[in-house]
């Protein structure tokens, strides 16, 4: 792929001829634009003492898209040219109905920058990354001598982004994103248990592939792996419960955040719908998107449809004050839009999707609150799970927990999932803690079978009435 930078208004889609189709193909619309996207990527996998897999991958395309009223017409192409584009145009006007709706103005211009916007897969040569991994490798192994398996990665991206308006606005974006994990599996007296981490963000490589950096993934994953060797089968009832700081931070994301985007809420089909103003948590609570944090993976200068990133205040103090917003949803509601109409690739449309999203903390010191449990459990760290967005209703596992009675906490508990619903959990927080912490940057999130990188974060919370799934009573 060149090296050039990415200007296909000025090569392949001269922007004289592409706004005048442009132009055709939303007039009586109320908005669209041409989204144009190249992207490359590149990953590398050492496993079990020996490099894996290496890929790497190229990509070029263009989308556009006419609105009008709640519908959107949308055509897409990886052939990057005029008469392409005259094509896409004949599909997208079959969505405008004809009614001469106003072309909503554009988005306001920001001259902000969050992140670089260097090449983090040329900034090192592949020798020296395949080198970092194998060094991963050996660290983890001369450890401890329970290790029997590691796996390394390391990947890297740069996707370049210009957005056409119909009143001739041209946006840009470079987005770079990197990330590093590691996994670890151990044994002993024939029992395996497994830990991982990892992270990264929109940085180079160059910080990541440092020992101080990767060292401690190394060890963490290490920690995590040998404290489930000790775990014992997880309790089974409704419990009291701890959660984390940072990454447990993706149940708020997965059981509330998607419920506050703004589709589910115009649509009527979210567990908040028509609860603004009203007292959906416990007092304390507030909640936060916030996509301006600078080199975080959910960050985004502007969103994918050029409007830029801001911080969005959520919840109130328990009050449900906002939703994520895009242009379309934000103008059927007659709200302004919040810079989260967020889409995977050129090949799709944009919906509201979450950047970072977190609970802020309050003043309680952790290990307070671990010590107000009667009966339940310490969640440190999170896995897979799964939401209903409508009831709200999620199931997440755990991959580190602790069993705690009366205070005292004892010993680590294995296959303990997290049941409940999000509008009830909010309300049963009856503590925050001072250690508010953003995940270390390795989220991504699914909707609508588009995925994007998101972050997340939180203080740790105690809540009540949690019901805990395990293996005993």
């Amino acid at each position: 792929m060149p090296n050039a930078p990415y200007r296909p208004f000025e090569t392949s889609l001269p922007q004289d001829e592409a706004l005048a189709i442009l132009r055709t193909a939303t007039s009586g619309a109320d908005d669209g634009e041409i989204f144009a996207e190249r992207r490359k990527s590149e990953s590398l996998v050492f496993d079990d003492g020996r490099l894996r897999s290496a890929s790497y991958d190229a990509s070029e395309g263009f989308g556009l898209r006419a609105v009008s009223g709640q519908v959107a017409g949308y055509a897409h192409s990886t052939d990057v040219s005029i008469p392409s584009l005259n094509r896409a145009a004949d599909t997208v006007r079959l969505a405008v109905d004809g009614s001469g709706g106003h072309l909503a103005d554009g988005p306001a211009h920001t001259n902000t920058r969050l992140y670089s916007d260097a090449d983090p897969i040329d900034g090192l040569g592949f020798g020296v990354k395949v080198e970092t991994l194998r060094e991963i490798d050996a660290f983890a192994r001369d450890l401890d001598q329970r290790v029997v398996q590691v796996s390394a990665s390391l990947a890297a991206s740069l996707q370049e982004v210009e957005i056409l308006r119909p009143d001739g606005e041209l946006i840009r974006d470079i987005r770079p994103m990197t990330r590093v994990n590691v996994s670890v599996i151990v044994e002993q007296d024939g029992r395996r248990e497994s830990g991982s981490a990892g992270g990264g963000g929109r940085v180079s490589l160059d910080g990541l592939i440092a020992p101080q950096d990767w060292q401690p993934k190394v060890r963490e994953a290490l920690r995590i792996a040998l404290v489930n060797l000790d775990a014992v089968p997880a309790p089974a009832g409704v419990m009291e419960v701890v959660l984390g700081p940072g990454w447990p931070g993706i149940l708020l994301h997965e059981a509330i955040g998607h419920g506050l985007e703004g589709d589910f809420n115009r649509k009527g089909s979210s567990a908040f719908a028509g609860l603004m103003g009203k007292q959906v948590a416990a007092k304390g609570v507030t909640v936060l998107d916030d996509g301006t944090i600078p080199d975080r993976r959910g960050s985004i200068t502007i969103d994918d449809e050029g409007t830029p990133s801001q911080a969005t205040t959520l919840i109130e103090d328990g009050i449900l004050v906002g939703y994520m917003q895009d242009r379309q949803n934000a103008r059927l509601m007659g709200v302004s839009p919040t810079g989260n109409g967020r889409r995977q690739s050129y090949a799709h449309a944009p919906m509201p999707r979450m950047t970072n999203t977190y609970m802020q903390g309050g003043n309680a010191r952790p290990e307070d609150l671990v010590a107000e449990i009667k009966d339940g459990i310490w969640a440190v760290g999170f896995g897979g799970g799964q939401v209903d967005i409508t009831s709200g209703k999620f199931v997440f596992s755990c991959t580190e927990a602790y069993r705690v009675i009366d205070g005292k906490v004892g010993a680590p508990v294995k296959g303990a999932t997290l049941i409940g619903d999000g509008p009830s959990a909010l309300k049963r927080i009856r503590g925050l803690g001072n250690d508010m912490a953003l995940d270390p940057g390795m989220g991504n999130c699914g909707k609508q079978g588009q995925w994007v990188p998101v972050g997340v974060g939180q203080p740790s919370v105690l809540m009540d009435g949690l019901t805990v799934g395990g293996a005993s009573a």
